[in-house]
């Protein structure tokens, strides 16, 4: 049934016309369970094959290219997995030969947090001390090596710059970007600059927009570090001024913070430009959409859920796409990258 939270359920992912959806195996920087991160992945994937189970006339499994293209035609959500963080194969090869044989078709090397073989661009841009080791590592590099053998694409979102051209010089297939978007436009550790965009080009691979406020418009982002870093005092005076207790005011600030944070939100357009910024730059073969749906906390107007993809197909043709790029932009480049891999 229609769910009345977060971005999509089955009823509404046929309602915005989507065919394949990656589902994406995360756990953070502490595992759910004592048992680990690996645990936690199988754990997951087992979710996954439960709910298909369940809705065998609304879903399928997918783990090659041939069979994405045919059962995308009988009228199912064709489901794949990407595992988003090499924390989760716990530095063991093994687990990473298991969780391809279990459906991963991605592979992101690092989330936020980095491993000891590879470093993310949270902790290259804010917390180097955490790093181990600066790119990859000889570990790191067999794992891009094993990811190719195998079929599984490399996936470098979240990745620091040195990870990801440590990566681009090691992969012999082409690489995936999952989520994320222009730092061109706007400048956050999470995007990607022209020149990696260059690379991922020359790579043949494809680089999927992030639909996430913060990485999309730059003054969202520059005013939710505002906001942040002025908290405290601003929770102060709230405090004096309505002779609030502290509970209170922290209830009035959160009211008044997500108010300020929904009105600022970017436009449709705005996100959009992100994707022409890329055809501009490199062609319209290496990019896609990566909404990062229910894994983000704010996107743009009009973006509210994944009915609303039509809403970008419209954009793209008002702003002159022909069908075939818009195919390869909805869909088509990422299959075009999953079939070089396989």
């Amino acid at each position: 049934s229609r769910l009345s939270t977060g971005h999509s359920d089955l009823y509404r992912w046929k309602k915005g016309g989507l065919d394949v959806q990656f589902f994406s195996v995360w756990t953070g920087q502490t595992p759910r369970r004592t048992a680990g991160f690996f645990a936690d992945a199988l754990e997951e994937i087992d979710s996954l094959h439960r709910i298909i189970l369940r809705n065998p006339d609304r879903m399928t499994f997918g783990e090659t290219y041939r069979q994405v293209k045919k059962r995308s035609h009988q009228g199912k959500l064709v489901s794949l997995i990407g595992v988003e963080g090499g924390h989760m194969i716990e530095e063991d090869l093994a687990k990473l030969d298991s969780l391809y044989a279990l459906g991963m078709r991605y592979l992101t090397l690092t989330w936020n947090n980095s491993t000891s073989w590879a470093s993310s661009a949270m902790d290259e841009t804010n917390y180097p001390e955490r790093i181990k080791h600066k790119g990859l590592n000889d570990f790191g590099k067999q794992v891009v090596q094993r990811l190719n053998e195998l079929g599984v694409m490399v996936d470098l979102s979240h990745v620091g710059e040195q990870t990801f051209y440590d990566a681009i010089a090691i992969t012999k297939k082409p690489v995936i970007l999952s989520h994320s978007s222009v730092w061109s436009i706007c400048p956050v550790f999470r995007n990607v600059k022209d020149d990696q965009i260059r690379a991922v080009a020359k790579n043949a691979g494809v680089i999927c927009i992030n639909f996430y406020s913060g990485f999309i418009s730059k003054e969202y982002d520059q005013l939710q570090s505002v906001l942040l870093n002025k908290k405290d005092s601003l929770l102060a005076v709230l405090t004096q001024v309505s002779d609030a207790d502290s509970i209170e005011a922290m209830k009035g600030w959160n009211t008044w913070y997500d108010k300020t944070m929904n009105e600022a939100r970017p436009t449709l357009s705005q996100l959009v430009d992100h994707i022409d910024y890329i055809v501009k730059l490199v062609g319209d073969k290496y990019v896609g959409i990566g909404s990062d749906y229910d894994g983000v906390s704010s996107v743009p107007v009009g973006l509210e859920d994944v009915t609303t993809y039509p809403k970008i197909t419209t954009e793209l043709l008002r702003r002159g796409y022909s069908k075939k790029s818009i195919k390869r932009i909805l869909g088509g480049n990422v299959l075009r990258v999953m079939k070089a891999n396989f």
